[in-house]
């Protein structure tokens, strides 16, 4: 005590960091400690899970090890209608949670108008929304169907699907093959050069990619994602490295399968042209790893968050396959030229299956170029990662970044820790026009709503008492 009093005082600043900043400025030391209250005081709740905190850290660390053990490969492609669970002729799977036509937003509104377009059931913008409003489209969320899709998401029965197995656990998961930036059905475009775009996939690039991949066997999407974090990806917003492996992969194979040279070099162009060829096979890898870390009695890890443009949702493993919900906010975002913030449409899209995984946003410090593509700096991108950490449950054994001295990127976000800590999931993203058919406006970043994570630790305390009566 005598030494206390003895030494140079310093303040310690809890809270509001404008505090500190007036304490520098009277050259005063003083220390910040970056805390914020708990999102929620629901003392029911926070009963059950203290109560619960043995059985809730047990459960999972069980999560985790499923999804650093998964092992995602792409074994082959079909047809959506032939391999996905569940699909029908007159179904349609959207990103995020569930959402009808009538709620839909302009983007995804404008996607699913070119993929009845592209299907042969209507020939305009007007005749595919009389078919929707009548009733003879069924909608459900891509995640619900072992699937995922970026932005928004539409997969429609006759899309050529990657078809993605987990050789550790079994379960299988299925992804479109992306189109591009800019102008492009998952954006909410259907201009005709869409609808070209989307038949010279089904007739010649799937073909040629199906044969290619029935020839090598198999590919390991895992080795593909832990290399290209060596060489400055995220593998959500930056895909250049990964698709390049990938190209690499397949390219021999291409060539040795595929008879008409032209089909061989507008195959490889179009794919050495689109550095988002790797994202929906991130997204895939991602998808799989976490579904079979599901349904864990008990476990707060989330094993999914989605957006659907509207509503940004969030499952967790203890919960089944129940979605909890808040509004999607609009990200912060670089917009291209004539495009500001106000032609934004909300968050969309199931690529924040990534984040859910320890990728994009979550190990952005890998790829410090996406940050400075949004105006932030190297030093922004470390600190978001090392944000992450501390609201996930474990460190990826393989999929390690070098800036941070090959740390293993922060996986199993833990909705306890999300509530407890305040501090939300960190997204890097694309931003869509709200109105259909206009397209991709920008890009940016973007920080979870609260909502969801809130909900969730209530739905699963509610779980976990329902065990008891």
């Amino acid at each position: 005590m005598t030494n206390l009093f003895q030494s140079e005082l310093k303040v310690v600043n809890i809270g509001l960091k404008s505090f500190k900043e007036t304490l520098d400025r009277q050259n005063v030391k003083s220390v910040h400690v970056d805390w914020r209250p708990p999102l929620f005081t629901d003392d029911k709740s926070i009963s059950i899970i203290k109560t619960n905190t043995d059985k809730i850290e047990a459960a999972n660390n069980q999560a985790v090890q499923k999804i650093l053990n998964s092992k995602p490969f792409i074994i082959g492609m079909g047809k959506a209608l032939d391999v996905i669970p569940g699909m029908k002729e007159n179904l349609l799977l959207h990103a995020g949670p569930p959402v009808m036509w009538d709620k839909m937003c302009g983007p995804m509104r404008g996607a699913v108008i070119g993929a009845l377009i592209y299907e042969g059931l209507a020939d305009s913008q007007e005749k595919a929304e009389q078919v929707t409003a009548s009733g003879q489209i069924e909608f459900s969320p891509c995640h619900e169907h072992s699937t995922v899709g970026p932005m928004a998401g539409i997969v429609s029965p006759s899309m050529p699907v990657f078809i993605l197995q987990n050789e550790e656990y079994g379960n299988k998961a299925f992804c479109t093959m992306n189109e591009g930036l800019g102008k492009v059905l998952r954006y909410g475009a259907f201009s005709p050069d869409v609808i070209e775009r989307l038949n010279w996939m089904e007739n010649n690039l799937y073909p040629s990619l199906k044969k290619a991949i029935e020839k090598i066997g198999k590919i390991d999407l895992k080795n593909i994602i832990a290399q290209a974090l060596q060489m400055g990806d995220e593998v959500h917003n930056r895909n250049r490295a990964a698709t390049s492996l990938l190209y690499r992969t397949l390219a021999p194979a291409v060539i040795q399968t595929t008879d008409d040279k032209e089909i061989v070099a507008n195959v490889l162009e179009f794919i050495n042209r689109n550095d988002h060829f790797f994202l929906n096979l991130s997204m895939g890898a991602s998808k799989i790893s976490l579904d079979a870390a599901r349904n864990i009695e008990h476990s707060s890890i989330a094993v999914a968050m989605a957006r659907n443009g509207t509503e940004f949702g969030v499952q967790v493993s203890g919960t089944g396959d129940q979605w909890f919900t808040g509004t999607s906010p609009i990200p912060d975002a670089l917009f291209f030229t004539g495009f500001t913030k106000e032609d934004a449409n909300p968050d969309i899209g199931d690529s924040s299956i990534t984040e859910t995984n320890g990728l994009g946003g979550f190990a952005i410090a890998a790829s410090p170029a996406i940050v400075q593509f949004v105006g932030g700096s190297t030093k922004d991108a470390i600190n978001y990662t090392l944000k992450m950490y501390e609201i996930t449950e474990t460190e990826n054994n393989i999929y390690k970044i070098p800036y941070l001295n090959f740390r293993g990127t922060p996986t199993g976000i833990d909705v306890i820790k999300v509530v407890e800590k305040n501090i939300l999931p960190f997204i890097d993203t694309g931003v869509a026009h709200k109105n259909a058919g206009v397209g991709q406006i920008g890009a940016g970043v973007l920080s979870a709503p609260a909502e969801p994570f809130v909900k969730a630790v209530i739905g699963l305390a509610n779980k976990i008492n329902s065990h008891k009566e």
